[in-house]
């Protein structure tokens, strides 16, 4: 049976305690991310009241913390980036396609997010590109949504990119459209051998430009010669890539991105109890097949948070990039070569100056539209409701 548990009940209970137990060892990214859950929708964000113009009905509705790493706060966000990419959207097979790092190197990553997450994205996506131009494979230049996720299901480290890409692109002299084949995008193998050697190579760059910094049992990597050595099983191994087959339509590509691009490492939803034990939590063993997939893990407390905060990303890291046809800078004029080029009528609705939509939920009474009746500051209470909350609407028969 599922419960009302939150990440932020956790926090609330065991993070005190947590933060004395490693004081001077958090970052203060993480110390910030812990203070916004806390905090979230409650009064000490403030808030306001909002009331049913039909039946008068009235609520309090505190304030999100809009952190990006907050499960209650991810939902408006992933909505309204949605909206924006609706229009990006081709019509043609979308397909799935992820680069993983090797365990070697995601404990590198562990102590240099910033650069190793990044090169990640660039070797990724390099790669992509580069395959896909090749005349022997697709031919043609290809657009890229990509997406960094840093955790496996039972919250451990785990660096790996979700890409979606258009089953086609536009060829080198922007005269047609090349479609992929219905099932088939690039060949794996060949993605995965250019991904382990545009990575490992600059990855070495980055060492002896002294941009990588090691701490404790790590400290020896220092050293470049205990550096390449630490890199020589990974160079010699293949480097998985996998690519899933193509959705069912665009629908379907926009359903799956509301699943992914907003993503935190373990959503509300997930959580089973909080009780002396520790926190108990369902996940997926991707060891096991069908229905012994999903299994229940019991984690003490310091343990939960240790492993949430695992995946906090630095200040101002962009974890949703574009690549390709869909790059900031050319992207509307490709999106629309690309309209053309498949016969594909071009969008004559303008952009509309108006406020988003409106994202409070319904009267739970009547199902009417709320409104907000008073706001207040941080910390502050609302006043009692007036007696009258607002005029009941007469409805015609």
């Amino acid at each position: 049976m599922r419960t009302s548990l939150e990440v932020a009940d956790i926090f609330r209970a065991a993070g005190p305690g947590y933060r004395a137990a490693h004081a001077g060892h958090l970052g203060l990214m993480q110390l910030k991310v812990m203070t916004a859950i806390e905090k979230c929708r409650t009064a000490a964000l403030g808030g306001h009241v909002e009331a049913c113009e039909d039946c008068g009905h009235w609520r309090i509705a505190y304030n999100s913390c809009r952190n990006r790493h907050c499960p209650k706060c991810q939902g408006a966000a992933a909505r309204t980036w949605l909206v924006e990419r609706e229009a990006d959207l081709l019509p043609v097979g979308y397909f799935h396609v992820v680069f993983t790092l090797p365990a070697e190197i995601a404990d590198i990553a562990w102590q240099n997010k910033a650069v190793v997450y990044d090169l990640l994205f660039r070797a990724a996506s390099e790669t992509m590109l580069t395959i896909a131009a090749d005349p022997k494979h697709l031919g043609a230049r290809i657009g890229i949504t990509a997406v960094l996720h840093t955790w496996g299901s039972a919250m451990t480290h785990h660096p790996h990119v979700h890409m979606i890409v258009p089953g086609g692109g536009i060829a080198p002299d922007g005269a047609r459209w090349i479609s992929s084949r219905p099932a088939f995008l690039l060949p794996v193998r060949v993605l995965g051998a250019l991904f382990r050697r545009i990575f490992v190579t600059r990855l070495i760059q980055l060492h002896d430009a002294r941009r990588l910094a090691f701490f404790g049992e790590r400290a020896r990597l220092t050293d470049r010669r205990a550096f390449l050595r630490h890199l020589s099983p990974v160079r010699k191994k293949r480097w998985v890539v996998y690519a899933k087959p193509p959705f069912a339509g665009p629908q379907a590509v926009l359903a799956y991105l509301s699943r992914y691009t907003h993503r935190v490492a373990i959503s509300n939803r997930r959580l089973i109890a909080f009780d002396e034990r520790g926190v108990t939590f369902g996940y997926k063993d991707y060891r096991r097949e069908g229905p012994e997939r999903q299994r229940v893990m019991t984690l003490p407390a310091d343990e939960f948070i240790r492993r949430f905060l695992l995946h906090v990303l630095p200040r101002g890291f962009h974890r949703i990039r574009h690549y390709g046809l869909l790059a900031g800078s050319t992207r509307k004029a490709s999106i629309a070569r690309a309209r053309e080029l498949l016969c594909v009528p071009a969008s004559t609705e303008e952009p509309s100056p108006d406020e988003p939509p409106d994202q409070r939920p319904p009267c739970p009474c009547c199902g009417g539209h709320m409104i907000i009746i008073e706001a207040f500051q941080r910390w502050q209470q609302p006043r009692a409701p007036p007696t009258i909350a607002l005029p009941i609407r007469e409805t015609t028969p």
